[in-house]
């Protein structure tokens, strides 16, 4: 929050922690929550594993990815100056992590020690384009059945809103404008503006 950069795989790992310590809670909530009707095939069993894999590899560049945009903005703010190659290398070879395409977090970093985030790497696009279709499908079939993948979401959801050039967040600000006249700003023209949306012609409503 401190340093403003979004990491929400990070956070949704550590929320379904305390989620996952609720167990009494959870236990009557089993009992009284109704279950989707939608159930996965056997048929549709192996090509859902395969996916799976894709989904955590692509969740884990996305993770890793906010990792190091966090360091960026400490490093940044705190002057520290920081060597993200030199970082990945040393997580590969001394470190619980040791993930071996920490390798190929330190060669991104080195073909461009300012890289902003992962993502924008060459290597690490081309993988999330060839990952996404079983990623998506994951995802999809999860909450069909009801399985929650909270990180997988959160990073399919990063990796979405990092790609757009507008965002929907833009409606927040008339929503503010409707309840606080803050004035908003429009997509199509510069400047500051504020509407009476009350005023505004409703269209139908259904009853």
């Amino acid at each position: 929050m401190e340093l403003g950069v979004a990491v929400p795989t990070i956070t949704e790992a550590v929320f379904a922690r305390f989620l996952s310590g609720q167990k009494s809670e959870r236990l009557i909530a089993a009992k009284s929550l109704p279950q989707p009707s939608h159930t996965l095939s056997k048929a549709d069993f192996q090509d859902f594993t395969n996916a799976i894999a894709d989904a955590l590899y692509a969740s884990k560049i996305c993770s890793y990815a906010q990792g190091f945009a966090l360091l960026n903005a400490a490093s940044i703010k705190y002057n520290w100056d920081l060597s993200f190659a030199d970082i990945a290398l040393l997580w590969r070879g001394g470190c619980i992590i040791r993930a071996q395409f920490l390798e190929k977090i330190s060669d991104a970093f080195r073909r461009n020690p300012k890289l902003p985030n992962l993502l924008l790497d060459s290597y690490f696009t081309e993988e999330l384009n060839h990952l996404q279709q079983g990623w998506r499908k994951v995802i999809t079939v999860c909450k069909q059945i009801g399985v929650p993948i909270p990180a997988f979401s959160a990073s399919l959801d990063y990796y979405d809103s990092y790609r757009q050039a507008t965002l929907p967040a833009n409606l927040i600000q008339a929503q503010r404008d409707y309840f606080g006249a803050h004035t908003y700003e429009r997509t199509d023209m510069s400047g500051c503006f504020h509407s009476n949306w009350a005023a505004l012609p409703k269209g139908n409503q259904s009853k």
